[in-house]
């Protein structure tokens, strides 16, 4: 498998983690106040998470450009 074939299914997998980041960040501020200690925690994963998922898609387009 080539670098820009394995860095592509590393992506796959990282936009499935984002997206239920992202889900769990959605359901926590529905069921505000409850749980409401966890806001922190909860967003900063999902920050990590497209932050992680942002710069693996930028090295990609270098791979590719070149």
């Amino acid at each position: 498998m080539s670098d820009v074939e394995s860095l592509k299914a590393e992506i796959k997998k990282l936009s499935a983690k984002a997206i239920q980041a992202k889900m769990d960040l959605h359901d926590l501020s529905e069921e505000l106040p409850v749980n409401w200690q966890s806001i922190l925690s909860v967003a900063q994963k999902t920050h990590d998470a497209f932050a992680e998922l942002e710069a693996k898609r930028a090295v990609l387009k270098t791979l590719e450009a070149a």
